[in-house]
Parts: structure tokens; C-alpha cells; sequence
């Protein structure tokens, strides 16, 4: 039984991912590096920071034989925190589903613990779901690991078994299934695409859900 429901931040309650894509794509583009966007996203989305920057300056020294932390991490962030500040919305219908759950309720994201204060408060979700927001900061090891999702059920007082996740990547519902909770796989963010929800079934979501409208109805039955 359903007891908790664990969301995911970035590309599920804000409509971030799109952004970060976009600008982290670019500034990479800018250097050399170039990526396939579908398998770009299927890597490093649901990554921490630091997971996420160990990869691209392996990949910068395989791929163009030198370090390139100082060439990207400042200006994708510049960009980023711009994006942010102008143009970050929430993925439609997230607060009214949110609302609409009367299940205890956590975010557990791989983003900073400060991003997720900027990103939430900046939609209105802060207040619905803190003190339990948390981030790869709070664990040694960040998803695709378990560890996030069993911190914010531990904190809930929930048995892993009765919490549902819900996840927008591979690495997110990787994490889900290996705490032994149930996952869905959201496809509602800008930066979806059919291909990257057809990943998440193979990744082991029990579900796709492509609306927070879908989702809002869906909670009723929990």
C-alpha cells in the first residue's frame, strides 16, 4: 500500500531540465564537445553536480586530450542561474496535483541543496513539501544509488515498501527501484521526448504518466 509519495525535482515539479539542456549542451558545443541530445540525456540527466562533472572532463580528455572544468563549469552555471531567474516555470499542473495529494510528501533531488530552495520557492512548492526536501548533498552516494530516496522515507517514518517515486530519468527510477519503492515514470517536462519515456519503462517504471493532470487523477486511487 501507497503510504508516501517521493518526487523527483528537476523536469518533474520544475520545468528545469529544458534549461539546463539547453545551456549545458551549448556551452559544450562552444569548446568541442558535442553530444547527441537524446543520449546526452539519457547519460547525465538525474546526475549530481559533481557526478556530472567528473563525466564531462573524463569525456573532455578522452575526447579533445585535455581538463575542461575550466572552460565549462563557470559559464554553464552563469547561464544556468540566468535561465533560472528568467524563465523558469513550473511543469504545468505540478501545484494543483501537489494540492491534491493528501499523502505525506517529499522531494528527493539530485540538484544542490541551495538550487532547490531557489527552484521550488521560486514556483510556490516550497512551503507544500519542506522540512522534507533533500538533496545529493544529504548522501554520500546520489542517484542512480538508492541512498537519497531511503533518507527521504526515513524521514517520513515510511517503509520503503510503501513509498512511490516519481522520476523523469533512467538514473532516478534506477534509484527508486533499487530502495525497494514503487516508481512512475513522469514524462510531463519540456525536455521529454517518446524515446526517453519508452528508457524509463525499460529502466523498470511501472508506469509512464505524461500529465500532472494523469498524475491528479491517479492519486485519488492511491
Amino acid at each position: 500500500m501507497t503510504k508516501a509519495v517521493i518526487f523527483d525535482c528537476d523536469g518533474v515539479l520544475v520545468d528545469s531540465e529544458v534549461l539546463a539542456h539547453e545551456v549545458e549542451l551549448a556551452v559544450l558545443g562552444e569548446i568541442g564537445l558535442t553530444y547527441d541530445p537524446h543520449e546526452f540525456t539519457l547519460r547525465f540527466m538525474g546526475r549530481s553536480d559533481k557526478a556530472f562533472f567528473e563525466l564531462l572532463d573524463q569525456d573532455g580528455r578522452e575526447r579533445l586530450g585535455r581538463p575542461i572544468m575550466d572552460e565549462i563549469r563557470g559559464p554553464m552555471k552563469e547561464r544556468y542561474r540566468a535561465a533560472i531567474e528568467t524563465r523558469l516555470t513550473e511543469v504545468p499542473g505540478a501545484l494543483s496535483a501537489i494540492h491534491a495529494l493528501r499523502l505525506p510528501k517529499a522531494v528527493a533531488s539530485s540538484s544542490t541543496e541551495q538550487g532547490l530552495g531557489i527552484k521550488l520557492r521560486k514556483v510556490g512548492h516550497w512551503d507544500h513539501f519542506a522540512p522534507h526536501v533533500y538533496s545529493a548533498e544529504h548522501v554520500t552516494h546520489a542517484k542512480p544509488a538508492p541512498d537519497l530516496f531511503l533518507l527521504a522515507a526515513k524521514a517520513l517514518d515510511m517503509r520503503p515498501e510503501n513509498c512511490l517515486v516519481i522520476e523523469d530519468s533512467v538514473n532516478g527510477v534506477t534509484a527508486g527501484i533499487a530502495a525497494g519503492m514503487r516508481v512512475w515514470g513522469f514524462s510531463g517536462g519540456g525536455h521529454m521526448t517518446p524515446r526517453i519515456a519508452e528508457h524509463l519503462t525499460a529502466a523498470g517504471a511501472e508506469r509512464i504518466v505524461g500529465s500532472w493532470a494523469e498524475a491528479e487523477r491517479l492519486f485519488v486511487q492511491l
